[in-house]
This record gives C-alpha cells, structure tokens and sequence, in this order.
C-alpha cells in the first residue's frame, strides 16, 4: 500500500507531508514570523493520516502521550509520526480510554457516535494490545494499588470479619487465596482457599457465582462449567464460614490480598502482603510463583497443570510470611532477588531464542544480547515532575500495570468526577466501559458479521435489466471506471439479465448509483441500486453522514485512472491542482499492484470542491476520470479490503444461533454507546482551549479473533473542535 506522498513539498521522514503554504503557516506557527508574540500562539497538530500512515502501533501512541506530557524540557522527542507545534502551551492532556471496545464497535454505532465522529479531525487504526495499560503508560516503577479502606464508598455492603481483637506477636497467621472468573458482574470469586500456621487446609471450596458466567479462565483457575453445576455453596455461605473459622485476633496472610478480599467483598483489619514485603526496587512487585522458588525454593503454578492451585497458593505465601519474620530484612536483601529475576528471564529468553532457530547457525550472539529495555512510565515521571496524573474509570491499575474492574462505579459517576477534577491535573486518564455482559463471545461474533454483511451490501450494486445477448466486456469497462471491481456475475433469476458488482471501496460503488443510474450502457438504458435489505434501510443516512465527516473534509476519491500510471505521473498530473497536500494511491494487498483510483487530500475545503468540478471528465492518458468526495477515511482503507475479501464464515454459527439474543443485547448496546458518546461531549465540552484530547478503542482479542483498535485525536481550539 502506497503512503502519502506530498506533491508540493518535500516530505521529512516520519513527518506529515505538507505543501509550500503549510510549510509556511508552520514556520510562522514556530515564531518564524515577524510580530508573533508568545501570549498569540496556539497548540495544533499536523498529522495527514492517510493509507499506511494512519496504522499506528502502541509504540506510537506512546511517544505521542510522552511528549504531550512532558516535552523537550524533559527530554522527550516530537512523535515520529505527527507533530504538536508549541507543546509548551498545551494547556493539559485528557486520555478517554472505552474499554474492551474496538474499530468495529465505531462503525457498527457509527450514527450513535455523533458527538466523536464529527469533532476529531485525526483518526487512526491501532493495534490491539495483549496488555493495553502497560503499552499505553509503560512499565510503572511506583505503582499505585486502588486500596479500599474500610468505610469507604467501595466497600458498600462488604461484610467484616469482626476480628477486632489486638493483635500481639502471637496471633495467628492464615494463608489465604481465591480464584475468580469474569461474570455479567464483573470479578467474581469462584474457588476460596484458607490454610492456617501450619500449612494445613482449613477450607478449599467451589463458589457459585451470582451472575451469569462470561469466562471461567480455566487456564488461571482451573475451573470448568461441569465443575460448577453441582455446586450449591454462594458467597454469603463462605462469608459466614470464614467468620466463624477466624479468630478474633488472626492476621490473613496473601499475595495482593486486596484482591481477594474484595473479591469476598469482607473487610480484615490486619493483613500481611506478601507483594508489598517482598518489595522490589522502586516500588515495583515480584510474582508469587518467583518468591516462592526464589525464597522458598519451592516450584508452584506450574505449566503442566490447568489453572492455580488456590491452597498451594495461600500455603507459600504464608511461608513466605513466616520466612520473613523469622530471617528479617536483612536475609531476604542478602537473597539479592533483583539479580535472580534478571537472570531467571535472561535464562528464559535464551532458551526461547534456542527453541525457535535451527542448530549450526551461528546464533550465539543473540542469545548474549540483554533484554529489551521496557518503557519507562511517563505517569511517573510526571509525578517527578510535580505533576499529579488523573486516573478515573471502572478499571484500576494493579501492581502488574493490569487492569482490575471495579464495577460498582457507573460511567455517570466517573464523569461527575471527572468534570470536577479534570481542570486541577495536567493530565488526566478517563476509562469508560459498556460492561462485561456485552463482551460476551457471541455476541462480539454477531457485530463483526453484521459490519461484514452491511459493508459487503454497500460495496454491491445490481444494474439492468439488459438485452439477452448483452456484451459483459462492455458492462465491466463501463462500471470499472467508477473504481476497482472485486467481482462480477450475470442474475439468472431475473426474467431480463442483470448484473451484480461488487467493489472494493464505498466511494466507487456509490459513484456508480449516482452517475450510471438511467445511463445507456451495452445498448441498454438501465438501473442502478443497492440491495434492498432491512440493514440497507439507513444506507442514504450513513452515506451522507459518511460524507459530512469532519475527517473527509477536504479530502475527494478520483477513479478512472490507468494501472500503468506511477506516483510520479501523478505527482505531474495533479500538480496544478490549488492547495493539495497529500496523495494516497492505493494497492491490492495481495498482489501488491496499484488500483485504478486514489484519494487526494486538499489543505483547504473549497480547494477540493474546485478540485471536483475541474476533475470530473478530465482526460489522463486517454483515460476520462470519475471523482466524487471522499465516504471512508484513510485509516479504513485496509480494513474494508480485510473485511470485504473475508469468507464470512467467521462468528457465523454462533450468529445465527444467537440472532434474537444479539438483536435485544444490540438495541439496549445502541442505547448505552449513544450515552457514552453524550459523556464524552460534556468532558470535551468542559476542557480547556489548547487541550490534547484523545479518545481510544484499544482494540479486542477473544476467541472470534482479535480487532483492531482506533484512536481519535485533537487540539481543542476556541469554537470547541480539534485544531489541524
């Protein structure tokens, strides 16, 4: 696929192209002009996003959220892919986080989404992440656990283990563990371990959840649906057994034990946790299966068994208690498990390395090499700076950088929050979320073959009726001027022959109804339309909106052009063409050709309907051109091409199996993303002038496949829109 190509001037690398006036404008921008005075400037960006320069991987996003955040002044590099002209005046940065939600949600809701479709000027496709937090804010070396004291509104309903007796050095010490699974709820406890001073299990029991269960993670818990179904016990029942087994003065003993209280919803006065004794450099934490080989010299949660064994669990972190208080600090500092953790995963990577080359070829430098270096976390780094970042939302950082869901807290309530706090910090992460319930495998399946039918149904038109004897090399090279074709078939069911196009983008499709519809074509005077289908009813809404989106304002689709036509000829052809910044030529991403049409982004609106007017009917090489504005922006290019060469069989058992389950979930789910889009116009509408606003979909991975995520950009400028 073919990037964008500057016509006007010379492109830097990893920098958006712009022509001779935008250079201008920037260089003015930057204080080049006489009589610009400081107080006068105003932040923008520059990102002309189109074809592959709009795929950004979290890398890139990292760098962008950096430098937002910090600047030059603290070392931090302008992002390789767009720029922030005068970073210093920004006047904070607001980072939306939709969890769990992707590129396919924004256009499957599309309409709902009004309020982001028609502020951000800046889009771009982004890749999904296995550990999205930790690739958005890099690795935290001071992370910050969301503790909930007793009395605090979290702990609402929480019950206690009225264990309210002084504790003296001879209380008594209980390991305990859950695992949990994710219901309709959020996390909910599914198996309790206790063990007491000696090791010996008190309690290992089978929770029913109360909520319908979405996933067991039976690769972390072990616990199958057969496991489950004979089970009677519920959490009030462990809740009263687990007051009754503790005595008034025992101390529980765990590894982020915070966790598993909450997830027994009780409350303990005295605690030991074994994540926060055995503290690593900078605050960060050691994984319970490391101290207990470290320490202990103990092997538990191993590979070859399904799910963690909750009791062996709570039975090491107890004896790394106890370890702890009998040896002292001092022992466990002599143990120097900084060192061990280094050479643990030195030792792991080589043997990866070892495992995936062929022997005899000489690749005994790459084992040497160190690890990666991860990113650091510029949240702390803003701390160091004296600034104190924002982080509000259903989901809360752990001590990993994972999310944890806390879903007690409704996304009204963190907008309230939001709305009060938001103005006193620098920069400030918002996290909403539609909830577990519409994430369920089926359900995600039903929306990725709803997009795939629909956008399928746009690409298609149906044209005739024609003569029996009609010439198909005729009706192809007529059509094939409206853009490329990716199939093409005779109706057989029809009393006079028609024909079924299908194109692979929506510019060339719609372009046909609109300039073939009652054209004589092979002979005939014929018709032009889509299917008629109950999803293609909102089909002339979608097209106009599609056509009014702010990321398509000057921006036009032209076709008809000859595939033996380079960059350069191009570059030549359209150069007389006023205010155009940037070419994106598009290419078949199997056979890597060039496609008879591209796209053409103009710096300003009225210089792309001039473009229009003189385009349409221009002859290139004795071939007539076609254009029209442009329907999908640039960033969708390559997942239209995905979707529309897609078999379809993916999700669609389930699809079909769960159709009136999907239809009830999507009418109440069309609801809720209309509301989040409404919280997202009060924050927005509450920032700052010179606020960097970027809202992201991270993207999903579950076992339909994984999607792809999107992000949303933009400088607020006075009149309450992103500024370019």
């Amino acid at each position: 696929m073919a990037k964008g190509l500057c016509l006007n001037g010379r492109k830097r690398p990893g920098e958006a192209a712009e022509g001779p006036r935008a250079a201008r404008k920037r260089r003015k921008a930057d204080g080049g002009g006489p009589g610009l005075g400081r107080e006068e400037k105003s932040c923008h960006l520059s990102a002309a996003l189109l074809g592959e320069d709009s795929e950004i991987s979290q890398d890139h996003l990292y760098e962008l959220l950096k430098y937002a955040a910090l600047g030059k002044c603290h070392s931090a590099a302008q992002p390789s892919w767009c720029r922030i002209y005068h970073q210093s005046h920004l006047a904070g940065v607001v980072v939306v986080v939709l969890h769990e939600m992707s590129q396919l949600h924004f256009y499957r809701f599309y309409l709902q989404f009004k309020h982001l479709r028609k502020v951000f000027r800046h889009r771009f496709t982004l890749a999904p992440s296995a550990n999205f937090p930790v690739s958005l804010y890099g690795e935290r070396t001071n992370p910050k656990p969301q503790n909930t004291p007793q009395g605090s509104p979290g702990c609402k309903g929480y019950i206690s283990t009225e264990c309210d007796q002084q504790r003296t050095d001879s209380s008594p010490l209980f390991g305990l563990d859950c695992e949990m699974c994710l219901t309709a709820k959020g996390n909910e406890v599914i198996r309790v371990s206790l063990v007491d001073a000696q090791g010996q299990c008190l309690l290992n029991e089978l929770v029913k959840p109360e909520s319908t269960v979405v996933n067991y993670r039976t690769r972390f818990s072990g616990i199958t649906k057969k496991m489950l179904l004979p089970v009677k016990t519920r959490l009030s029942d462990i809740q009263t057994r687990l007051k009754k087994m503790l005595p008034h003065d025992a101390v529980l003993v765990g590894h982020s034990l915070n966790s598993d209280l909450q997830a027994l919803e009780m409350i303990h006065p005295s605690v030991i946790d074994t994540s926060l004794l055995f503290a690593r450099s900078e605050g960060r934490r050691f994984k319970l299966k490391f101290l207990a080989k470290a320490v202990l010299g103990k092997e538990i949660q191993c590979e070859q068994r399904l799910g963690h064994d909750p009791t062996e669990d709570a039975r090491a972190a107890l004896e790394l208690a106890q370890f702890f208080i009998e040896q002292g600090p001092t022992k466990v500092a002599e143990l120097n498990l900084e060192m061990l953790l280094t050479a643990e995963k030195l030792a792991e990577v080589s043997q990866n390395k070892a495992a995936l080359q062929p022997q005899g070829c000489g690749f005994q430098k790459q084992l040497n090499e160190p690890p990666p270096l991860s990113k650091p976390c510029f949240l702390d780094c803003l701390q160091e700076t004296g600034q104190k970042p924002l982080l509000l939302g259903r989901q809360g950082l752990d001590s990993s950088g994972l999310c944890q869901s806390n879903l007690s807290t409704s996304n009204k309530q963190i907008l309230q929050r939001a709305l009060e706090d938001v103005p006193l910090s620098k920069f400030s992460i918002i996290g909403f979320s539609l909830g577990p319930e519409y994430l369920a495998s089926h359900l995600h399946a039903g929306l990725y073959e709803k997009v795939r039918s629909k956008l399928t149904d746009m690409l298609t038109i149906y044209a005739g009726p024609f003569d029996e004897n009609f010439c198909m090399k005729s009706v192809k090279k007529e059509f094939g001027r409206c853009g490329p074709i990716q199939s093409l078939a005779v109706v057989t069911e029809t009393f006079q022959p028609y024909v079924c196009i299908q194109y692979e983008v929506l510019e060339a499709a719609q372009l046909a109804v609109e300039s073939l519809n009652g054209a004589e074509v092979a002979g005939s005077c014929i018709k032009v339309q889509r299917p008629v289908t109950a999803a293609m009813l909102d089909c002339n809404v979608l097209i106009k909106e599609l056509e009014l989106d702010v990321e398509n304002e000057g921006v036009i689709y032209v076709a008809g052009l000859k595939k033996s036509l380079t960059e350069t000829d191009l570059q030549e052809e359209f150069s007389q063409l006023k205010d155009l910044e940037t070419l994106f030529l598009p290419k078949d991403l199997q056979s890597g050709k060039h496609r008879n049409c591209c796209f053409l982004k103009f710096q300003k609106t009225q210089s792309a309907v001039d473009a229009l007017e003189a385009i349409n009917g221009w002859t290139m090489k004795g071939s007539k051109l076609r254009s029209r504005n442009a329907l999908a922006p640039g960033h969708l290019w390559r997942w239209i091409w995905q979707m529309n060469h897609s078999n379809g069989k993916q999700g669609k058992h389930i699809f079909y199996e769960k159709m009136e389950q999907l239809s009830d979930s999507e009418q109440d789910l069309r609801k809720k993303v209309k509301k989040l889009d409404n919280h997202i116009k009060k924050l927005y509408r509450s920032l700052q002038s010179n606020t960097l606003c970027v809202v992201l979909f991270p993207g999903v991975n579950s076992t339909n496949g994984s999607q792809s995520g999107l992000g949303l950009m933009g400088i607020k400028d006075d009149e309450g829109r992103s500024a370019c």
